[in-house]
């Protein structure tokens, strides 16, 4: 039996058993259904038994049932302004692919890059990590694989070869691409999912330049610590590399094209709208204006205006790739986050969880993001945010500590999973090249892993103590 199948039985027996127990003391029985309601999504979530987005429908056939919300109150619970965000930075996303102004600043990034192992190494994480914080972990790792795969063959690499700058450079390059992630909000689906969690339960308000206060600097201090942890596990300084003729195979992309031209200033519009929306609510009605606004504005601008080609920068049939199945499972989770706050659950948590006011706010933060790495090793990253976001919420309400030393780090520890092929999607496709030996990737994502730890802590602790 796989654990699809293990998932699917095992969460919904519980599920039953839960709801026909009595609830436990102090608990209402209204805390204790949306506590099996929970359970049996987290379950569904983390085994994914059933298509993620289905189980995001959940607590709209549920909550009403169990009398914690009407039917009305609950759809609505669906909806967030970060949804808007999502949508509109996938648009920017998806122009930015298919007038090839991706692959230009790839390119770019890599051509600049030294003719030492290392150099080429950091250069295409570098750029690796960039496309990222514009446009899908998945979809940079797929523009810049085979740019990398053609730089090991130029380098007299052989098909198959795992060894040395090859196993480093391929992996390199997936590795990148979730840490480059977390640099910006719409850099994973993801974070922008633990954002509006974190805005839901604690009533704050993380925007684009919130996130990249904390996300940048994770950005900046990661990558050459993943870079020296796989120049040290693949021993590239004791394999012969190439990096001259490497250097030459890398090319340009030639001259820039209209469309190419005038993706840019939409581009460049949106990222300064983001940049300076302090500014711009300042002169606006209150609650006019939000990240999700300036990123449907830049959508709706590449919807009208031509490439010079003849057509517009993008087409309804090119945007409707838009990753609708992660906003309904984006809605599904605050919908769930809604039931456990109006049900009573997170009440119940807090006072369960004040015990812990007594340890150390470091242990606590180290424990958390321990875990939900672990977690993330085994469960898609937008899983493991939507299921964690609320227990950590009521974690926050119960030591009383900033909401900033908990969240953010629980946040970001979504997404930074490093150890398996299947684990992610740019680790999919980097182990596809056959450029991966499976025990140094395993080694390599462990100790990664464990790096992660004080890096994203670190980091966090430290911007907040600066900025406020």
């Amino acid at each position: 039996m796989n654990a699809q199948r293990v998932g699917l039985i095992g969460g919904l027996a519980v599920f039953v058993a839960m709801l026909m127990l009595p609830a436990p003391a102090a608990m209402s029985p209204a805390a204790w259904h949306v506590a099996a309601l929970t359970v049996l999504m987290a379950t569904w979530w983390m085994t994914q038994a059933v298509p993620l987005t289905a189980t995001a429908l959940l607590p709209f056939l549920a909550l009403p049932v169990m009398d914690v919300m009407d039917v009305r109150t609950t759809a609505s619970q669906y909806y967030s302004p970060i949804l808007f965000l999502i949508l509109g930075g996938a648009f920017l996303a998806l122009a930015i692919e298919r007038v090839g102004l991706h692959r230009r600043l790839a390119l770019a990034i890599v051509s600049m890059a030294g003719k030492s192992a290392w150099g080429i190494l950091i250069a295409f994480m570098a750029a690796t990590a960039l496309l990222s914080m514009l446009i899908s972990n998945t979809s940079s790792t797929l523009i810049m694989v085979p740019i990398a795969v053609a730089v090991l063959v130029a380098g007299g690499i052989k098909d198959g070869e795992t060894d040395g700058f090859a196993g480093a450079l391929i992996m390199g390059v997936a590795f990148a691409a979730s840490i480059g992630g977390l640099g910006t909000l719409v850099g994973s689906p993801t974070n922008a999912i633990a954002a509006g969690l974190i805005n839901k339960t604690l009533g704050m308000d993380i925007d684009f330049l919130s996130w990249l206060k904390f996300g940048l600097p994770i950005v900046i201090i990661g990558l050459p610590v993943c870079a020296a942890i796989l120049i040290t596990v693949q021993k590239v300084g004791k394999h012969s590399f190439d990096g001259v003729s490497a250097k030459e195979a890398i090319g340009s992309a030639g001259t820039w094209s209209l469309p190419e031209k005038r993706v840019v200033p939409v581009v460049a519009l949106v990222v300064l709208g983001w940049l300076f929306l302090p500014q711009i609510k300042a002169v606006l009605p209150d609650g006019a204006v939000h990240d999700g606004s300036i990123a449907i504005l830049g959508g709706m601008l590449l919807f009208m205006l031509p490439d010079g080609t003849g057509r517009r920068l993008l087409n309804w049939d090119e945007a409707d790739r838009a990753p609708w199945g992660v906003i309904m499972m984006f809605g599904g989770g605050l919908a769930l986050a809604a039931g456990i706050i109006e049900s009573g659950l997170a009440d119940w948590l807090g006072l369960a969880l004040e015990p812990l006011k007594s340890v150390p706010v470091i242990v606590i933060a180290i424990a958390l993001v321990a875990l939900v790495i672990l977690v993330t090793e085994f469960a898609s990253n937008v899983a493991t945010a939507s299921g964690i976001m609320p227990v950590v919420a009521s974690l926050i309400l119960a030591t009383g500590v900033d909401p900033i030393l908990l969240a953010m780090p629980a946040a970001m520890a979504a997404s930074w999973g490093f150890m398996l092929p299947s684990g992610t999607g740019p680790n999919a496709i980097a182990w596809s090249t056959n450029h991966i030996e499976l025990p140094k990737m395993l080694k390599s994502g462990l100790v990664l892993d464990v790096a992660g730890i004080p890096i994203i802590i670190g980091c966090i602790w430290i911007v907040s103590f600066v900025i406020s």
